[in-house]
């Protein structure tokens, strides 16, 4: 297994995108923004992404935040979604093909959220 993007939450993307694209000046990324809520930077072996919370609630330091993990296959994300669910998870997405990538949600027992996907 291994890590496959970051997420963290914004309030004002205007301002996020900004920050980021400052920050990440001269590095050897692509920005993506498949929508208004979501921004990404892609490089290779690398996915970063500000996003406005999926909620509509306001972003703090936990909502909006999710951490992604590649995982390999569509069996091993049911695998591990029923697993996270058995362990006592809660799902935020049952397993399902999602734009390119096979995935599902759950949140751990602390409430964070995480993403597996193929």
């Amino acid at each position: 297994m291994k890590m496959n993007y970051f997420v963290v939450g914004t309030n004002d993307m205007k301002a996020a995108v900004n920050f980021y694209d400052s920050l990440f000046e001269g590095a050897a990324l692509e920005k993506v923004a498949p929508s208004e809520r979501m921004t990404y930077w892609l490089g290779e072996d690398f996915a970063f992404s500000v996003a406005i919370p999926f909620d509509g609630e306001s972003a703090t330091n936990g909502n909006g935040t999710m951490v992604g993990f590649s995982v390999g296959s569509e069996e091993e994300v049911i695998k591990l979604y029923e697993k996270a669910i058995e362990l006592g998870g809660v799902s935020e997405g049952e397993p399902n093909r999602r734009g390119p990538r096979f995935s599902a949600y759950v949140r751990d027992l602390d409430n964070n959220k995480i993403c597996l996907a193929d």
